[in-house]
């Protein structure tokens, strides 16, 4: 077989083709799913058994696993789909691609959705340069399915074609007598066959030659059959590598799922493999060994998954704890999620208003946090940390507009039960400090912003400026801490809102000062007028947040929520 250095140029811009469909897909999503999707995948997803039917399911539509995983992942890191309810998705998929390997022998069909990629490009254009942001992101979501798929029928195309050159494998013939080593090594050999060839179904095709052709027995084909399930598992951890920590985590979780599968077959080995062959020999009648074989690693593959996820279903919750132990969060990876809102509303409105509470709780710390990365922002001075921070408050900003619209649509629900006035009231008051808390978030990122000017114009400003911002931002700050320990605490009475009044009077004080200053420090030429321009606009910005701040204490204490 002749594989230039070329072919593994394209094999690597494959590869890069795939990965950018993953990120495009992913981002498009996370624009435009926002309730609607999240809720559907929510009531296929509710619990386990659902969640494996929903894999299935998909699976044998697109008659890929790898498509459905890769999926999965984007849907995992896009915060559509929890980790615990990918799992049980994956697990399903592993049964999916089963049905379509009997599919494709029934009727010889198989769908390429590779073959629709350039079609849906094509109404996906006008999408993509649309004006309106949701039409825009629809666009971008089939681009990157396109691209994806593309990119992974490239990797197919593009990988070394072993399964017109099986011969090159005949050498494996030599390892066949070692008993158990060679079921072993045979695993690893499937495992490694498959990362290569990216297709778990030309991998089978492999193994049904070497059988064929007498290079290896049933065992040894089962053995690689269980490796290439190891294998396949390579493709949504090439997908994960741009993802989040929690996609990664799925990714993983689907090796880990298969590698346990594998490891309690093992155990089971001889017993399990004769079971199957007994089953296809006397059950199917089928009496021609070279067609014998082919049923059985089929019915193996099958019997195996099945099984499989009938008795890993009841350790999703390990396999949940082994990913998150294994993949420990980055510090800067902060995930889109609603903790305490999940699909639905609880089964009375006041464990639902609690439940709103504290995700209002929770909300608030986050601007708070965002907050805080402004005062690192304002300092610093290494180009590639200020554009990472700066990147993290953007983010922070998109994660704050859906949380206010879903905190808001979860209380518009829970309003249309049946409440008491008091609970109305305290619904209508939380949705106020709700919108006050989205409102911070803006002028986080309206600071922000205001800094990326002021360094993109090569503004400095005086240290006397320097100390000014930073006596503003110390009381913004003190305001923050404030709003959020009377939140976590709503016990507190009303004459503890005097604080809060303080902070924004002193605040209200300082901006007026520093205006007043501003203007004889502009005369007095002490700095440029349009240094002062980014000075004063990053002085009221500090001033409107300690406003949006007061009004969210005002909402707290007006009602306790």
């Amino acid at each position: 077989m002749d594989y230039s250095f070329f072919d593994f140029l394209r094999l690597i811009g494959s590869l890069a083709l795939f990965l950018y469909g993953m990120k495009i897909m992913s981002e498009g999503l996370q624009k435009f799913a926002g309730d609607s999707l999240r809720r559907i995948l929510t009531a296929m997803t509710t619990n386990r058994v659902t969640g494996v039917l929903t894999g299935v399911l998909i699976t044998a539509l697109i008659q890929s696993s790898s498509a459905t995983t890769v999926m999965v992942v984007s849907f995992v890191n896009a915060g559509l789909l929890t980790l615990t309810q990918s799992i049980g998705v994956i697990m399903g998929a592993n049964i999916g691609t089963t049905v379509t390997a009997w599919l494709i022998s029934a009727l010889g069909f198989k769908v390429d959705i590779a073959a629709f990629a350039l079609p849906l490009l094509a109404f996906a254009l006008p999408l993509f340069f649309s004006g309106k942001s949701s039409r825009k992101s629809i666009g971008e979501f089939v681009f990157g399915f396109a691209f994806l798929f593309m990119g992974l029928q490239s990797l197919k195309a593009n990988a070394p074609d072993l399964g017109a050159n099986p011969e090159m494998l005949a050498f494996v013939q030599n390892y066949t007598d070692m008993g158990f080593f060679s079921i072993i090594l045979f695993l690893f050999i499937g495992a490694i066959l498959t990362m290569i060839v990216q297709a778990s179904a030309a991998t089978m095709a492999i193994t049904l030659i070497m059988c064929a052709n007498g290079w290896i027995d049933y065992h040894l084909g089962v053995a690689l059959v269980l490796g290439e399930n190891i294998g396949t598992t390579i493709t949504a951890n090439l997908a994960a590598l741009t993802g989040n920590t929690q996609a990664r985590r799925a990714a993983l979780a689907h090796l880990v799922f298969n590698v346990f599968g594998v490891m309690w077959v093992l155990v089971l080995f001889y017993p399990f493999t004769n079971a199957v062959s007994w089953f296809v020999t006397h059950v199917m009648k089928v009496s021609d060994p070279a067609v014998a074989v082919s049923f059985k690693l089929a019915a193996f593959h099958t019997a195996f998954n099945i099984s499989n996820t009938f008795i890993m279903i009841w350790f999703v919750s390990l396999i949940e704890k082994t990913v998150c132990t294994l993949i420990k969060p980055k510090v800067e990876d902060e995930e889109y999620r609603l903790r305490y809102i999940t699909g639905g509303m609880l089964s009375t409105a006041e464990l639902s208003i609690l439940q709103a509470h504290k995700e209002i709780s929770l909300f608030a710390e986050r601007t708070a946090r965002m907050f805080n990365m402004v005062k690192e922002l304002f300092y610093e001075k290494n180009e590639e940390t200020f554009l990472k921070t700066y990147s993290r408050i953007e983010k922070y900003e998109n994660i704050s507009d859906r949380m206010e619209i879903e905190i808001a649509n979860y209380l518009t629900e829970v309003s249309e039960g049946r409440l008491s006035s008091e609970s109305k009231e305290e619904i209508r008051i939380m949705l106020r400090a709700v919108s006050e808390i989205e409102s911070i978030a803006d002028s986080c990122n309206n600071l922000a912003r205001s800094i990326k000017r002021r360094n993109e114009f090569k503004s400095e400003f005086t240290e006397e400026q320097n100390k000014h911002l930073d006596h503003m931002f110390e009381l913004v700050s003190g305001a923050l801490n404030r709003m959020n320990l009377i939140l976590h605490k709503p016990e507190l009475v009303h004459d503890d809102i005097n604080p809060s009044y303080n902070i924004e009077n002193e605040i209200n004080n300082y901006r007026n000062q520093l205006k007043s200053r501003n203007i004889e420090d502009i005369n007095n030429k002490l700095y440029q007028y349009q240094d002062g321009v980014y000075y004063m606009d990053m002085v009221s910005e500090s001033e409107k947040l300690g406003d949006y701040v007061l009004n969210v204490v005002q909402a707290v204490i007006e009602k306790k929520i």
